[in-house]
């Protein structure tokens, strides 16, 4: 697999684990857990837009 074609794998991943994370986020029912794992899917979004960015990619439509 090429570099890019790596990289492509790797935000895609980063992506569905934030999916993930927020939607564990609205079934948590502590409100502390709640915004712990909001904040990790906030994180792991901005690291995938800034790789994405890197290979010339937009993952996510800009906020």
């Amino acid at each position: 697999m090429s570099v890019s074609g790596e990289s492509s794998g790797r935000v895609q991943q980063m992506r569905e684990k934030a999916e993930q994370l927020r939607q564990a986020a609205e079934r948590a029912t502590d409100p502390q857990e709640r915004q712990k794992l909001q904040e990790k899917a906030q994180r792991l979004q901005e690291q995938s837009r800034q790789e994405g960015s890197m290979g010339g990619q937009q993952v996510f439509p800009p906020e």
